[in-house]
């Protein structure tokens, strides 16, 4: 379902922001059922400020997440989240309208979850960098051999800031992330700060089916940025 909402009424973001989201925001956006995945080798890519690698290693489940930031110390990276978090918020404040509050009932519940996912990001991070849990990764390239994870997920980049990565980018990004993953690659939400589906989605559709790539449109319990209930699934 498309929203009728001009560029005015877009989350106006004049940076693709590190923001993290927490396991039980990956669980509903992702349609996760961990207890499929106890034994696999999961990706994150792009990873942001996400717990999400973090809360599966205590789990014992094996997860690598990457990031263009990944280079940077925890410190760089905490005054860089928290920048982020306040810049996202106060630009949230005149589109509130566009969101569906159910689940955070409103902006201070939001913050506290982006608050908590960055902070139990960043208590893993420099042991998780030494155990090759964060690696630093420029999209659309990964340094991984072919089929090395599950399961690849990828949230809050690609369609989401269609505004300004061009279908190439999007084309090279999903090819890739298709290479590196053995199972299955999960890809959320399909709609941009504007709430508007990615309006080339038919045209990516159709290239995978002529490239041989099993994909389809997946419904999922969750829609934050109204009409985000959807994800792409690419499987092997």
């Amino acid at each position: 379902m498309n929203f009728a909402t001009s560029i005015n009424d877009a989350l106006q973001l004049d940076r693709i922001v590190f923001l993290g989201r927490t396991l039980s925001e990956y669980v509903k956006f992702f349609d996760l059922d961990l207890s499929q995945w106890q034994t696999a080798k999961i990706l994150d890519c792009p990873a942001g400020a996400a717990s999400f690698v973090a809360e599966l290693h205590q789990m014992g489940i094996d997860a690598v997440a990457c990031d263009i930031v990944f280079n940077f110390d925890a410190t760089t990276l905490q005054a860089k989240g928290q920048a982020d978090l306040a810049h996202v918020m106060e630009r949230l404040t005149d589109v509130t309208h566009n969101y569906n509050w159910d689940f955070y009932q409103n902006i201070a519940k939001l913050t506290e979850y982006r608050q908590i996912a960055l902070e139990k990001f960043l208590a893993d991070y420099p042991n998780g960098c030494q155990a090759g849990r964060y690696i630093q990764t420029v999209l659309p390239k990964l340094p991984f051999s072919d089929r090395s994870f599950d399961l690849v997920l990828s949230a809050n980049l690609l369609f989401l800031y269609s505004d300004c990565l061009d279908y190439a980018f999007h084309w090279q990004t999903i090819l890739e992330l298709y290479r590196v993953c053995s199972q299955e690659v999960r890809i959320y939400p399909l709609q941009g700060k504007d709430a508007q589906t990615y309006p080339l989605l038919n045209n990516l559709l159709q290239d995978l089916n002529q490239a041989g790539i099993s994909a389809e449109v997946v419904n999922v319990p969750w829609e934050f940025l109204k009409g985000s209930n959807q994800m792409l699934r690419l499987w092997r």
